[in-house]
């Protein structure tokens, strides 16, 4: 049911750095986003932001908040664009079920950690998250300096 971590290439719009510095995040889900048309060109233009957004289940289904698209003055002049309007995502119901599961039983988070392009229709990636503590931040950051300094010496010898 989990979508594997696969590698997103030049079909990025947005990437959620911050989640994978908050959060563990244990599975990945690929989901559909109900968008309307400006929206879609202002992605396409790649103007649109995922920090500080969140992913809320009600009523059995899932809604991105606070994702923010700026709207482009050429596509949006007969309607008034709301950037940080609440969108709705498209998953199947098992995946709705699952993250509903995790959310309220074994207290995970459900974040949005990638918005991309796949077959030509926009797709977020939900995260089922655990927070990071104080010291989990830490060590992750130590772990990543470590690995930039091997790296460094790595070079260095070659």
């Amino acid at each position: 049911m989990a979508k594997n971590k696969k590698k997103v290439s030049d079909n990025t719009i947005a990437l959620n750095k911050k989640s994978r510095h908050e959060y563990f995040i244990e599975e990945r889900f690929e989901a559909g986003l109900v968008l309307e048309g400006w929206e879609v060109k202002s992605m396409r233009a790649g103007r649109a932001q995922m920090t500080e957004s969140y992913i809320v289940i009600r009523d059995g289904e899932a809604f991105w908040f606070n994702g923010h698209i700026s709207p482009l003055q050429s596509a949006s002049t007969h309607i008034n664009p709301d950037p940080t309007r609440s969108r709705k995502l498209l998953l199947h119901s098992a995946e709705i079920d699952h993250l509903i599961g995790s959310v309220e039983r074994k207290g995970y988070t459900i974040v949005p950690t990638a918005l991309y392009w796949k077959n030509g229709r926009a797709k977020i990636e939900v995260g089922l998250a655990k927070g990071k503590k104080q010291h989990d931040k830490r060590a992750t950051e130590r772990d990543r300096d470590w690995a930039r300094s091997k790296q460094r010496l790595m070079k260095e010898n070659h």
